[in-house]
């Protein structure tokens, strides 16, 4: 019963067929294969406009060269308090771009709070050369607790961006789940909200190692070769992860996945509910399911054959874990089956 998270998951077996069909013969390198342009392509096609991809290896890489794309001098992010880039990649959008920071924004379950957002650019007036001056701003899309930004919401957060002329970035390692759940399109969710730059996650999801960076507007994207190439993310043999993404997006694989994860994490819930031992902490809205259970029962669970982890609960949710309970993360993934989940439902009855 793994649940500790989608990572752990292993890859789907027609994106590892895909690797292994691909593996043999030559093909040019540095992202200039036939297979690299005609996934390009599909991108242009998901998206219904001409982007900009690159391909990185990790969800950190992609959002960290997302933010040294759109750097200034004592350049200002703003992020949800507790997003991954804050809170779990060890600083890396900093170094990447030099130096600069991470602003956090309050809102409830990981959604930053539009009015709060409007309050923090307060902070910084334009021409106070002490504080730094505003370079973007990006949202977690699933969050970090598993809740989504709905389309009016993502709008909502870009006009503020539009007023304050910044762009726009969605982190999205959990993009095909978060879109299965709002059941629109990538392009609904993303540029018709005003989105400028996506991190497109497809490791979580049955990939083996691919993750992209697209820039709805090629121009805003001219000198992310060089910043790609100097963070040492550009790969000599980049097909490899073309090859990945190819069989992802084909035949809508990667939708077909995110449903089944999204499901197994609804079915967990329900086990949940179902349970005087363990509460909801909230309804799930993609694939990660939070709970709260006394210290003792977490122990049982884990020495049953359990995996799940330990979390920290979002700071508006703090009151609500007892000394002896502790928060808990479980997350499904495509590789989740409904005998685990039934399984995890019996012991926590």
């Amino acid at each position: 019963m793994n649940f500790a998270s989608d990572n752990w998951a292993g890859a789907h077996p027609k994106i590892a067929e895909s690797l292994t069909r691909h593996a043999g013969g030559f093909a040019d390198a540095y992202g200039a294969s036939e297979l690299d342009r005609a996934v390009e392509q599909r991108f242009n096609e998901l998206f219904e406009r001409e982007v900009a991809v690159f391909f990185v290896a990790t969800g950190t890489a992609a959002n960290s060269l997302a933010l040294a794309s759109v750097n200034r001098p004592g350049g200002v992010s703003f992020c949800h308090r507790e997003a991954h880039v804050i809170e779990d990649e060890c600083g890396a959008p900093e170094y990447f771009t030099g130096g600069a920071r991470l602003h956090p924004v309050d809102g409830a379950l990981g959604r930053i709070d539009p009015a709060n957002l409007q309050r923090e650019f307060k902070r910084f007036h334009p021409g106070f050369v002490h504080a730094g001056q505003p370079m973007a701003v990006t949202i977690t899309q699933a969050t970090e607790v598993g809740t989504l930004y709905s389309l009016d919401d993502v709008a909502a957060i870009s006009a503020i961006c539009r007023e304050n002329g910044l762009p726009l970035h969605m982190d999205g390692a959990r993009f095909a789940n978060a879109l299965v759940s709002l059941g629109v399109s990538p392009a609904d969710m993303t540029w018709r909200q005003g989105v400028d730059i996506v991190s497109f996650g497809g490791t979580k999801n049955g990939c083996w190692c691919a993750e992209a960076l697209v820039f709805m507007d090629p121009a805003q994207a001219k000198d992310l070769p060089f910043i790609r190439k100097r963070a040492a993310q550009l790969f000599s043999k980049t097909r490899f992860i073309a090859a990945q993404f190819d069989a992802y997006l084909d035949g809508d694989l990667w939708i077909e996945l995110a449903t089944h994860a999204n499901a197994m994490a609804t079915r967990l819930a329900g086990h949940i509910r179902a349970s005087d031992r363990v509460r909801l902490a909230w309804a799930p809205e993609a694939n990660e399911v939070f709970a709260v259970l006394k210290k003792s029962v977490s122990e049982k669970l884990h020495q049953q054959g359990a995996n799940f982890y330990d979390w920290n609960p979002p700071r508006s949710e703090m009151d609500r874990v007892k000394e002896d309970e502790i928060f808990a993360r479980l997350v499904t993934s495509f590789a989740t089956s409904e005998e685990e989940v039934d399984r995890f439902g019996e012991l926590v009855r």
